[in-house]
């Protein structure tokens, strides 16, 4: 069920697998996203055992409605405190959560695109972040560094970052129109982009471009003043990999997500 990462005793950070839960069809069996499709029951016994591996209540599970924006969310005592169906309004739209409160688990969705996880141990703080193509456009990494500065008075050299499954450069294939909003807002396209042949009989040329998504992110997190050495890449490709991670690429829109999500465990009792 849970691809964990190697973090200190005082972090838990994972990514949800395909297998050891309930749904069936392209969901199968372990998809935890109220977003995509699948039967509400399903997710919601799915979510069940998600926090009971976690020891976490259900509703210290935050997951936002993302809708490939940069906005980002503060999970503090005052929004634990609102009634479930405020919280839920709150989550629309939302494509990162921070907290730093123990025993709330932040998440954010994903099936190919990026999941970065970043986390300040000495100041016990937490991020979520979800780059898909647009967010890493816009720069949604910076924009969270940013704000884990301001709020909680992180220093980018303390943060420690991880680059969950997503698609891969050799598997990211994309249109003019894509490789040309990334070179329109400034980013190297030398460096993160490639043309490679082509299996799409319907586009003209033999050759179509790639772009690296989770380099683009990590060369964000290091231009924030992340250091190189506190980046962990996971190097799996959802699409590649699609037997153990879903991928919307290779599975279809209606199919689960992976939820990619990192926490400071509770208080032992």
């Amino acid at each position: 069920m849970l691809h964990r990462y190697n973090t200190p005793d005082s972090i838990l950070a994972f990514s949800t697998m395909r297998q050891g839960g309930v749904s069936v069809g392209n969901y199968a069996s372990f998809n935890a996203n109220h977003y995509c499709g699948d039967l509400p029951a399903h997710v919601a016994a799915n979510r069940q055992l998600l926090c009971q591996r976690l020891s976490i209540e259900e509703k210290h599970l935050i997951v936002p409605h993302q809708t490939h924006d940069t906005r980002t969310m503060i999970i503090d005592e005052s929004f634990l405190a609102q009634p479930a169906s405020l919280q839920h309004d709150m989550l629309e739209g939302i494509d990162a959560v921070s907290t730093s409160i123990p025993g709330v688990c932040v998440c954010v969705s994903t099936a190919d695109c990026i999941p970065v996880l970043i986390y300040d141990d000495s100041l016990r703080a937490v991020s979520a972040i979800h780059a898909g193509w647009r967010g890493t456009v816009s720069r949604i990494v910076e924009e969270n560094i940013r704000g884990l500065t301001e709020h909680y008075g992180c220093s980018p050299a303390h943060l420690h970052a991880i680059i969950g499954p997503g698609i891969s450069f050799r598997a990211f294939e994309v249109g003019d129109e894509v490789y040309d909003t990334f070179s329109l807002n400034g980013f190297d396209m030398s460096a993160i982009a490639a043309e490679l042949p082509t299996a799409d009989t319907s586009f003209k040329r033999k050759t179509k471009w790639h772009i690296d998504l989770p380099l683009c992110n990590r060369l964000q997190l290091i231009s924030m003043g992340v250091k190189p050495e506190n980046i962990f890449s996971s190097g799996i490709c959802t699409y590649s990999s699609s037997d153990r991670f879903f991928s919307a690429r290779k599975l279809g829109i209606k199919s689960g997500r992976i939820l990619n999500g990192i926490m400071m465990p509770p208080p032992l009792s």
